[in-house]
């Protein structure tokens, strides 16, 4: 019985142990599975281009609208659309016989003019001897003095005639004039040279001038140089400036990118739709007349250009770790520990300095980071005092309140005086080129971003500090202590589903 009973017994604790240690191994796999795995990229180095993009149509630089002065019926037309005409080249005729009717006409009334200046000059002849006989008869009293006021006064009427006379035949040959001038502009010649790119008049068809010249042609002056009018938003266009490269394409030649640069930064503004754009004129060659007036351009224009510089994805900028205390204080430690005080050696190494600026560099280089030290052994509890040279509480990048946007200016502005009165002393030993590059580099250095970017150390994200420079929207530059081909995190790996 003993051995009956205890068999059972080991029937049942043996299936139950097995189970224990089969469930024990697979919760064992399974937790190490849950274990997070990273996505990591490659620190690269490479040029990062910065680019505005904005639509245009292409024209060429002058355009000429070519019209009529006169009314009146066309009889030819001499061109046709792209045709290449020269300065001076009759492009079109308006019949003539009105103007030529007018030109006769105005020679008649020239020549009625000129017969009454004949008729009113023999009449002031007649009365200046009429006057003189008078004057003699006078004088020996055997006239009246009135007499002699009457032909005084025809005298001058007779004057005035002639002067009329000669005034009418002014004014008929000036109308003459006129005609002739009108007569010669029924004839339609091209004011430049250049390629007609519109025609908008046919034989037969009648020009009215008598409010505003009429447009007949539209002529090119010159297609191997054209613009580009670009509308470029407002929140843009502070980056534009003459000379910049520009790179557009066109429908037309999908697979071809054409180049062209900046010449003109308008002041007018558009608003569309309250959308404020401002016009961007670029100059582009067409020597080799592939481009035509009117195509739509979609252009980027180059704002920005680093070359040979490190750079990251920016999902790298945007990666941040699940938050716990040890990394908190590793991150806190890795921002305290970055930023100026490292890059300024790098600074004045391009500044070529002699033995005594480079000691009064080191001694303020070393003045500051015992005041780090001190500060980040101790930091003050709850302070919002701008750190200076690192990224600790109250910093520029810090993650303080929803005003701390607003301050950055006057706290960067802060930063600055301090850093002045820091290095005050070899400011003073440094030439006016030399002091000019160093301002210029320092104030490039508080006014940058920095920001971390993780790395993995033995299987965890480790923060490293670093200055965060162009962006072309997906690599940005960065300045820190990466080198090509290190990894950085850009992601979590999703789970895989449980099998």
């Amino acid at each position: 019985m003993p051995a009956q009973r205890k068999r059972p017994l080991a029937l049942i604790i043996v299936p139950v142990v097995v189970a224990l240690a089969a469930a024990g191994w697979y919760w064992k796999g399974r937790g190490g599975d849950e274990a997070q795995k990273f996505r990591t990229a490659a620190v690269e180095q490479g040029d990062i281009r910065v680019a505005i993009s904005a639509t245009g149509n292409l024209s060429a630089l002058s355009t000429v609208d070519v019209g009529s002065e006169v009314s009146g019926k066309v009889t030819e037309v001499l061109v046709d659309f792209n045709d290449r005409v020269e300065k001076g080249q009759v492009i079109a005729r308006i019949d003539p016989d009105t103007f030529e009717a007018q030109i006769e006409q105005g020679n008649a009334a020239i020549a009625n003019a000129r017969a009454s200046l004949q008729t009113a000059r023999a009449n002031l002849r007649n009365a200046e001897l009429d006057y003189g006989r008078k004057a003699e008869l006078v004088g020996q009293k055997l006239i009246a003095r009135g007499d002699l006021d009457q032909a005084l006064a025809a005298r001058d009427q007779a004057r005035a005639q002639v002067a009329s006379a000669e005034a009418q035949i002014r004014q008929q040959t000036a109308s003459a004039q006129n005609a002739h001038l009108n007569l010669a502009r029924t004839v339609i010649r091209s004011p430049v040279n250049g390629v007609v790119l519109a025609r908008s008049v046919e034989p037969g068809q009648t020009v009215a001038a008598s409010l505003q010249a009429p447009v007949l042609f539209k002529i090119a002056e010159d297609l191997s140089q054209m613009e580009i009018v670009l509308a470029v938003d407002e929140s843009d266009i502070g980056q534009v400036k003459p000379a910049q490269a520009v790179s557009f394409t066109v429908d037309a030649f999908p697979d071809r990118r054409f180049k062209g640069q900046v010449r003109q930064v308008r002041l007018s503004s558009t608003n569309t739709s309250n959308v404020i754009t401002y016009p961007v004129v670029v100059s582009v060659d067409n020597s080799d007349q592939t481009l035509l007036p009117g195509m739509t351009a979609n252009a980027e224009i180059e704002v920005s250009r680093r070359d040979n510089v490190l750079k990251v994805p920016n999902a790298a900028m945007r990666f941040k770790p699940p938050v716990d205390e040890a990394a908190a204080e590793q991150q806190q430690g890795a921002q305290r520990g970055g930023g100026m005080s490292d890059e300024l050696p790098k600074l004045v190494a391009t500044l070529k300095l002699d033995v005594n600026q480079q000691a009064a560099f080191d001694a303020a280089l070393a003045k500051m980071r015992e005041r780090i030290a001190a500060r980040t052994a101790a930091p003050p509890q709850g302070s919002n005092a701008p750190n200076l040279f690192g990224r600790g509480p109250g910093g520029p990048q810090s993650g303080g309140n929803r005003g701390a946007g607003n301050a950055s200016g006057a706290m960067r502005q802060r930063m600055l005086e301090r850093f002045n009165q820091q290095f005050g002393e070899f400011r003073a030993t440094l030439r006016d080129d030399q002091r000019a590059q160093w301002e210029r580099a320092v104030n490039e250095l508080i006014g940058a971003r920095r920001a971390p970017v993780y790395v993995l150390a033995e299987g965890k994200p480790k923060p490293v500090l670093v200055r965060v420079g162009a962006s072309d929207g997906s690599s940005t530059e960065i300045i820190g202590d990466l080198k090509p081909g290190d990894q950085v995190i850009v992601g979590v790996q999703a789970a895989e589903p449980a099998k």
